[in-house]
């Protein structure tokens, strides 16, 4: 059985995606998904404050050729 050259690719692309699927499923039949972690909303109250560090402001640059 020889694959003609106009279904070479195809074949290929099959054979890889067959490949790659089944050592996903492997690996997902070994390594069980972690537990799903438990749904706790965010208050403000309980947020660290942040600190803001001071700069220049930013100025985009609107005129290329006046470079600064």
């Amino acid at each position: 059985m020889r694959i003609r050259e106009e279904n070479c690719n195809m074949v290929l692309l099959t054979t890889v995606a067959l490949f790659t699927a089944a050592i996903a499923g492997f690996v997902g039949l070994i390594d069980p998904p972690p537990a799903p972690a438990k749904n706790r909303s965010a208050y403000a109250a309980d947020q660290t404050p942040v600190r803001v560090v001071g700069g220049a402001p930013f100025l985009p640059n609107v005129n290329p050729r006046e470079h600064r």
